[in-house]
């Protein structure tokens, strides 16, 4: 399935680029080698003639500019250029810095040449009309697509070597943890659930304390923590694979649950809400409860049923009656979280609690997260102290195993994020929305809210662009605002966690833990849609 997919993010963004730039070339879209005129200002006249450098202060009139380029541009252009005459070979040439005021074309001829920041052009003076002609520019898609390869990449290894030290760290708590019997304790504590979720795991296998761990941290929203954590769990869970380099259910299982990334404060969606003025920042705690525990309950679901199959079609009966409880459980509160959405109950049930003082919950929370890591490291280490663990050789020797898989994972990270990179570079992610938009507008999907759905499965840091870019256009407590907001708390960054978690442990064959976590992050979408649109639209 990742073969697939990820052919599918190289190809479709390789396509979409030529199909661009063939286009724009054979539109003339930047008018190559064509003039435009400029009007210079009085002052500036007397500098034409000179030898040297010069400042010039030039406009272009907006109808001039409309015409030239097929824009739309609504204010006349007025910038400052640098003139540059060389005398002895009766040539003159400008340059000028581009600023976000100038229109979106000037910006893309700015990023082709070099420089992304300004533009260089020829200046021409006929019969007391002065002109421009900007150095000619093409292939831009296939020039931003190849610089967006070559900075995934980059951005793959840094991201890797920056979890050297946080996967050191947290390593080797876990290995004091791990000698000292905490991690089995933790997992007698979690044994009702997780011989729900992970049956064929032996109720006292380190990989259970390891996975709760993880999940508490994510649920927490102590990101730092949960990773390494996670890739913990991974390696545990390694160890009962008898078939190496393919996932288990266990593990499916696992990678769908950090996909869905149910949590209690998006703490990220919330800073960025009150760095853009909003009224009531944690407005989006309750939404994006609902719409994460919406996708953890159906990536959950999806990923039991999945690894049932290929099965014959007669095995399903016997199947289906042992797995009835689990069957009914969810079914049964699906249907009670739509009905009591439906009716209006989930907001009767809010005004109940309507006494409790949210920002009262959010310094707690922010206490919590705050002391958490902190009371964890004390606790753990001295508890191994206790139990007469050399706590500083089983740090330093679990610390070794941290730097092995931060160092193991750079090939999975650059693989991915190189092709979502081409991907989005290539504008593949227009064609996306242009595909999809007549049905998202068929359930009142907003069209401005499918770039984030379709970019949060992909990139972290490209969603959460999008959705600053988002909130500073509508507000951030608009409806679009707190749509967008709880889209990020309700889903993750599908394939960085599965290429940071399966990479950790050499997983190539990841069976149905990608289709099972992509259809929880559209279930988290869909449901973050209808609760939202019941209590803000």
């Amino acid at each position: 399935m990742l073969n697939y997919i990820w052919l599918t993010l190289l190809a479709l963004g390789i396509l979409a680029a030529v199909t661009y730039d063939l286009s724009d070339n054979i539109t003339d879209k930047y008018q190559n080698g064509k003039k435009i005129e400029v009007s210079i200002d009085s002052a500036s006249v007397s500098n034409l003639t000179a030898q040297g450098k010069h400042e010039l202060n030039l406009t272009i009139i907006k109808s001039i500019f409309n015409k030239h380029y097929a824009d739309s541009i609504k204010t006349d252009l007025n910038f400052s250029a640098t003139l540059s005459n060389d005398t002895t070979k009766s040539k003159s040439s400008l340059y000028f810095k581009i600023t976000d005021k100038f229109p979106g074309i000037w910006k893309d001829v700015a990023s082709a040449q070099g420089d992304e920041d300004d533009i260089t052009a020829e200046f021409i003076t006929e019969n007391n009309q002065y002109y421009i002609v900007p150095e000619k520019v093409g292939f831009l898609k296939m020039k931003s697509l190849t610089n967006s390869a070559l900075s995934y990449a980059g951005i793959a290894v840094e991201i890797a070597l920056g979890l050297i030290g946080i996967m050191a760290m947290w390593l080797g708590i876990m290995k004091i943890a791990e000698e000292a019997g905490i991690i089995n304790y933790i997992a007698r504590g979690a044994r009702p659930l997780t011989r729900l979720l992970f049956p064929e795991i032996p109720p006292d296998h380190p990989a259970i304390g390891s996975m709760i761990m993880n999940i508490s941290a994510t649920f927490l929203g102590l990101g730092n923590a949960a990773t390494p954590f996670g890739i913990k769990a991974m390696e545990d869970l390694d160890k009962l694979n008898t078939n190496k380099g393919t996932a288990t259910n266990a593990m499916c299982t696992f990678l769908v649950i950090n996909t869905a990334s149910f949590a209690l404060m998006p703490t990220t969606a919330i800073a960025l809400r009150a760095a853009a003025g909003s009224s009531d920042p944690t407005i989006i705690i309750g939404t994006t409860m609902f719409g994460s525990f919406f996708a953890t309950v159906v990536g959950i679901t999806l990923a039991k049923i999945f690894e049932k199959f290929p099965i014959p079609l007669k095995e399903l009966p016997s199947i289906a009656a042992r797995n009835m409880r689990l069957i009914t459980t969810v079914l049964g509160g699906l249907i009670a979280f739509a009905a009591m959405a439906y009716f209006g109950v989930l907001s009767a049930i809010g005004s109940l609690f309507s006494f409790i003082d949210v920002a009262l919950l959010k310094t707690i929370v922010g206490y919590i997260s705050i002391l958490a890591i902190p009371t964890l490291i004390l606790t753990f280490v001295t508890l191994g102290a206790i139990k007469k663990v050399k706590i500083y050789e089983t740090f330093v020797e679990g610390a070794k195993e941290g730097f092995d898989v931060a160092v193991t994972i750079i090939p999975f990270l650059v693989a991915i994020l190189m092709a979502i990179g081409i991907f989005r570079a290539g504008g593949a992610m227009d064609w996306l929305v242009w595909a999809i938009e007549p049905v998202t507008n068929l359930i009142g999907f907003p069209a401005e809210a499918i770039p984030m759905a379709l970019m949060r499965p992909l990139s972290g840091s490209g969603s959460l662009g999008i959705m600053a870019e988002i909130i500073a256009t509508h507000g951030p407590d608009s409806f679009i605002g707190i749509l967008v907001s709880t889209f990020f708390g309700s889903t993750e960054t599908t394939f960085y966690v599965l290429a940071v978690y399966f990479g950790a442990v050499n997983i190539k064959n990841t069976r149905h833990a990608l289709p099972a976590g992509l259809i929880a992050d559209i279930a988290g979408i869909l449901a973050a849609l209808f609760i939202v649109r019941l209590m803000f639209g």
